[in-house]
């Protein structure tokens, strides 16, 4: 990242960072909530209160992850809060409120992720008046209304919240869909998965391309409930702060597979990985999840993210072969 770049530095606002500046005749680090872009200031939530730093004086700065939350290895570490918050940052909604501590998300509809509240924190009001703001807020827009409901961890700081929203919506009548599996890997293990399963992983004429942006070919392989994607869903594709469209293709073009990683607050994720029928089980996922790794650490992404239904058995023992580990599990909730 240009760390004197002010449209740059615009794209982490909410964002853990790290600001290294000169101090007199010295350097000093910075480290807290990017706050706000002020033209060529940042403003950062430091421990002592908000900091103003000046761009031009910057030495270098990046996204950092949050805290951790367990005594565990960085891509364990969180708590499932804080990796929930986190992995919104990946796939941001078109229109975001926040209701308290609780994230309000709407995208026309285009995946639950993008069009669900997601209850972490507190909302700044009695239980039972949230959820009354949370259907009005979806109906204003045209919208049913949905909740992320994710099971904690016993050990998380953030457990009893997390289970008192979800027994509010279940105790409303609302019924769970959809569970899937939240699973993390380190990725310095997932880039090294080449080595690590014995050589080469493509077929013969198969080549990766990495592009910042999906083009016609990327996008006619990419569907949502079988239908192709619409405006707003491209916009989804590409509203994390950085992502890479990383592809496998034929000497002709054709698309064998594909996926995208994404970048935000010194994690990656992967997501919207799909190999078309005729190439699978010939090694392709794993070369995609070793491409979007080596961007990732390009990066200086340690950690990888990803979701992946819990019924889908094929796709979770490739994932656990190129190996990734289960964070937590979530549902949606609807009325």
């Amino acid at each position: 990242m240009n760390a004197r770049s002010s449209e740059e530095w615009a794209a982490h606002v909410g964002s853990r960072v790290v600001v290294r500046l000169r101090d007199g005749d010295g350097l000093r680090d910075v480290l807290g909530e990017l706050l706000a872009v002020e033209g060529q200031t940042l403003r950062v939530q430091g421990r002592r209160g908000p900091v103003k730093v000046q761009l031009s004086s910057v030495v270098a700065g990046k996204p950092v992850p949050p805290k951790a939350g367990r005594a565990a290895p960085p891509h364990q570490a969180l708590s499932v809060g804080d990796l929930e918050l986190l992995m919104a940052r990946h796939w941001q909604a078109e229109e975001q409120d926040w209701l308290g501590g609780w994230l309000l998300r709407a995208s026309g509809g285009h995946t639950n992720r993008a069009n669900s509240v997601l209850p972490v924190g507190e909302p700044g009001m009695p239980l039972d008046v949230a959820l009354v703001e949370v259907v009005d807020w979806y109906a204003e827009r045209g919208l049913p209304p949905v909740a992320t409901a994710p099971e904690p961890r016993l050990d998380d700081a953030d457990t009893d919240q997390l289970l008192a929203a979800t027994s509010l919506f279940e105790s409303a009548g609302w019924r769970r869909v959809t569970p899937t599996l939240v699973l993390t890997a380190p990725v310095a293990e997932l880039r090294a998965l080449q080595a690590r399963l014995g050589g080469a992983v493509l077929p013969e004429g198969l080549e990766i391309d990495l592009a910042d942006e999906p083009d016609p070919a990327w996008l006619s392989q990419y569907r949502y409930r079988g239908q192709a994607v619409p405006e707003h869903g491209i916009r989804l594709l590409t509203s994390a702060p950085q992502q890479v469209f990383a592809s496998i293709r034929t000497a002709e073009g054709e698309v064998a597979g594909a996926a995208r990683g994404s970048l935000a607050e010194g994690w990656s994720g992967l997501t919207e990985m799909k190999v078309e029928p005729q190439w699978r089980r010939q090694g392709l996922s794993l070369a995609l999840i070793g491409a979007v790794a080596e961007w990732s650490r390009q990066h200086r992404a340690q950690s990888m993210f990803l979701q992946v239904a819990e019924d889908n058995d094929a796709a979770r023992a490739s994932y656990a072969r190129a190996g990734f580990g289960l964070h937590h599990r979530y549902s949606y909730l609807t009325p």
